[in-house]
């Protein structure tokens, strides 16, 4: 089992940045990925980062604004997001995958997520 808990998340204007934390606990995984679902609309892919070497990847909505990050002393991810648009609206997921990572990974535990508003 993993553990995972969001945390971050809240109300700003577009153009602004936020900082989401995804704090982790238990087994050992492969990759760590975040996940976006606005109302109405599928899930998407954000960012991810490996474990080990901590190699990244970005969907492309988010290139060039969004940065993730991981510190492996304190269990925790970071997605620093700048730049922040009204369309960056969305509940917020954290998860990870035992095998692989990226967007094909796939993700088998989940946090409850966190929900960013961005107002124009």
């Amino acid at each position: 089992q993993v553990h995972l808990v969001e945390s971050g998340g809240g109300l700003v204007q577009a153009g602004d940045s936020l900082t989401l934390s995804c704090t982790f606990s238990g087994r050992t995984f492969s990759g760590l990925g975040w996940f976006r679902q606005a109302a109405g609309k599928e899930r998407e892919y954000v960012a991810a980062i490996s474990r080990i070497f901590g190699s990244t990847d970005y969907g492309d909505s988010v290139k060039g604004r969004f940065t993730i990050s991981r510190d492996n002393a304190k269990n925790t991810v970071v997605l620093q997001m700048n730049s922040l648009k009204p369309e960056d609206t969305a509940l917020y997921y954290c998860a990870v995958t035992m095998t692989g990572w990226g967007p094909g990974g796939k993700y088998d535990y989940w946090g409850q997520g966190t929900q960013v508003t961005v107002s124009s």
